[in-house]
Formats: C-alpha cells, structure tokens, sequence
C-alpha cells in the first residue's frame, strides 16, 4: 500500500527544447523562456525527461505543477547552488500531477526531476531575474519565520543530546538501550526535517532507506543502523556508521540554525511533513526493521502543526475559515494517532490492524487537503 495526498490541476501545453544535464544524467527539456503571466510552470517528468515549460521566471514566487507520466516514483527539486533545496515535491507517484510554490530571489537555480528517487537526477537551467519585495518584508511573516526558527533551535538542540546517546549505545554494542534510543532520537529529527532537507545530500545520508541509496553509493545513517539493530542484531562493527550518524547531525544542525528561511519553506514544510506519514509511516517502509513507525508519525504531525502556529496570525488575518478547519483536522488527527499510544510511546506498526491504518490515513489525507492550500494564502 502506498498512499500520497495529490493537488489536482489542469495539464498545461508543453513545447520541447533540449538543455545538457549534469553528470551524463538524461537531459532535461526545456521550453519557452517564460510562462504565462502569473500562470503555474508546467513540468512533464518521465523515466527518462523532465520537460519544464520555462528556463527563465520572474523574481518573487513561482507556482511548478509536475506531472509523472512516467513508470517510477519521482520526485520535483528546484536547487540553488550546491544542491541547496528553494523547492521540492517528493512521492510523486505515476500517473499524479502535484504542485509546489516556491520563492525565488535573482539568480541562477536547477530544476531536476528524479525518478526513481534516487541519484542527481534529470536538471536542467533556470534563471531568474528582476527583483521582488521578499515575503518576509511583512512583518506577521517575518515573525513567524523568526518564531519557527525557535521552534527548530529548541528541538535541533535536542536532537544532539539524543542522537549522541543512541550513537554511545551503539558503539558500546548495547543493542537493548540502542533500540530503546532509536524511535527517540528520530523524534527531534523528524520534527527538522523540512529545513534539514534543504542541504544537498546531508539528508539522505542521516536518513536514506536502503532502496533509496543509488548504485554504488554507502549506505549511512539511522535506517543502516536500524537495520543492524533488528535484523543482523550485530552492530560491532557500525562504530565509523555511528560517528557519521553523529558527525550528519552535528553539521545540519549548525546549518539549520543558521539558515534563512522563507516563510514559503514553513508551508510547504507543514504539508511535506504529512506527505511523508502517508508515504512512509502509513505503509510501514520508513522503519520497516523496528516497526517504530508511529514515533515519526508522531513528529512529524507535531512539526507540521509547529509551522502552520508559526503562520497562525497571518491565516488568521488572511483566510479565518481556513484556521477554523486545520484546528478542526489536526485534533482529529491527534485523537485518531493518540489511540495508539503505549505507555510513553506508541504501538509498533506491526500490532495496527487494516482498519487501523485505513482510518490513521484518512485522516491525514483530510487534513493535507487545507494544509495543502496555505503556501497560496501566504504568497499573496
């Protein structure tokens, strides 16, 4: 079972150049310079293209609609220099069309699509110009970026506390204490991950599954570690694993502390994050050794909720209604994981019957469905 929360839209005419991609990947089709005034960019990912109606957009905000007519899995980036992420729309499961706003200041960015998940993908050029009064020029956005950064200090900080006792577990060979640590410390990490995943490959190496690694590439982090743990139930030999885990985590910390954010990043944020309960901890493939799916479940409702508060004020001003429904949906959402809850932590995947998943992703579909239309609100 795989499920993914889908943005209907309209397809868009594409017409077809062809621009050189990085590293022999396949090449990326480019059409016209500009897209419709104000209208959304169409992207046509396959297999082996990924066909983007424009190589040039305007400064301020820009709406990508990708469309997967393709037979893999892929996922949608817009990168900035050194692979850091503006953009992305992950799970874009064949045959579904998902959308993704993102701001963009002058400058020269990529736009790669990935099928299969997985490798540097298929890029092609995207160049913006002019200049635009940036979203966190409103001072309810700016507050709520600057409230949400607190947010990730407060639990980034944690984060180092718990992941150093997990990797002293580890490399102590303590397997019972490592197991107790793991669902933990991927608590604070999964509740960071809309800005950790904006560094180039510094997020799949804490925490790429095993299928998710590209041929020849090391497999690192939690999942290796998880792995180990539950499966070879060995990890004396996962001491350098540990200290990369432990290394990862250092740096993506002091760089998501550091970052700038837009307040763009806070809704998409709060969106992806139940994008990946409904791709990952619904079906069981994120913690598919430890079956501790629900602790990230958990963080990652907790994250999405810390980003839309962050907006509150501004949602509230801009679309009340809106507020009134995410209360609504998040509590239900809440009440329907909350009855799954074991002593200080939460039943493993594995003891949740049909009807039990069934009704934990309809409700998460249920609310994806108005976090989905937050990104608008906050670009107007």
């Amino acid at each position: 079972m795989r499920t993914s929360v889908a943005i209907a839209v309209g397809f868009l005419a594409l017409a077809g150049l062809t621009a050189c991609s990085d590293g022999g990947a396949p090449a990326a089709s480019q059409g016209a310079t500009s897209p419709a005034a104000g209208g959304p960019i169409a992207v046509a990912a396959s297999d082996t293209e990924c066909k983007v109606a424009t190589t040039e957009v305007a400064a301020g905000t820009s709406t990508f609609t990708i469309t997967n007519g393709g037979g893999k899995v892929t996922e949608f980036y817009v990168y900035a220099a050194g692979d850091r992420v503006m953009g992305e729309v992950e799970n874009i499961v064949p045959g579904l069309t998902r959308e993704v706003i993102v701001e963009l200041p002058a400058g020269a960015y990529e736009t790669v699509c990935k099928p299969g998940m997985t490798g540097r993908g298929i890029r092609g050029p995207l160049k913006v110009t002019g200049e635009h009064k940036p979203l966190s020029g409103d001072a309810k956005l700016a507050a709520a970026t600057k409230g949400y950064k607190r947010y990730i200090k407060s639990q980034s900080d944690t984060l180092l506390v718990k992941t150093q006792e997990f990797v002293d577990a580890v490399k102590a060979g303590d397997l019972a204490k490592a197991k107790a640590l793991y669902p933990v410390s991927r608590t604070y990490w999964e509740r960071i991950e809309p800005v950790a995943e904006i560094f180039g490959d510094l997020d799949p190496a804490i925490d790429a599954r095993e299928n998710d690694v590209a041929e020849g590439e090391e497999w690192t982090g939690f999942h290796k570690l998880e792995k180990d743990l539950w499966v070879t139930k060995n990890v004396s030999k996962d001491g350098p694993i540990a200290d990369r885990l432990m290394a990862d985590v250092k740096t993506i910390v002091e760089k998501a502390n550091a970052a700038e954010l837009s307040p763009i990043l806070l809704a998409n944020g709060a969106k992806g994050l139940l994008d990946e309960v409904a791709s990952g901890k619904i079906t069981g493939e994120e913690d598919r050794y430890s079956h501790t799916d629900l602790w990230d479940f958990d963080a990652n409702l907790q994250g999405s909720k810390a980003a839309v508060q962050a907006l509150r004020p501004v949602l509230e001003e801009r679309a009340p209604e809106l507020v009134k429904t995410l209360d609504e949906r998040f509590a239900a959402t809440e009440a329907e994981l909350g009855s799954h809850r074991a002593g200080d932590g939460w039943k493993l995947h594995t003891e949740l019957s049909k009807d039990d998943l069934k009704k934990l992703s309809d409700s998460i579909n249920a609310l994806a469905e108005p976090i989905s239309k937050i990104a608008a609100v906050v670009a107007k």
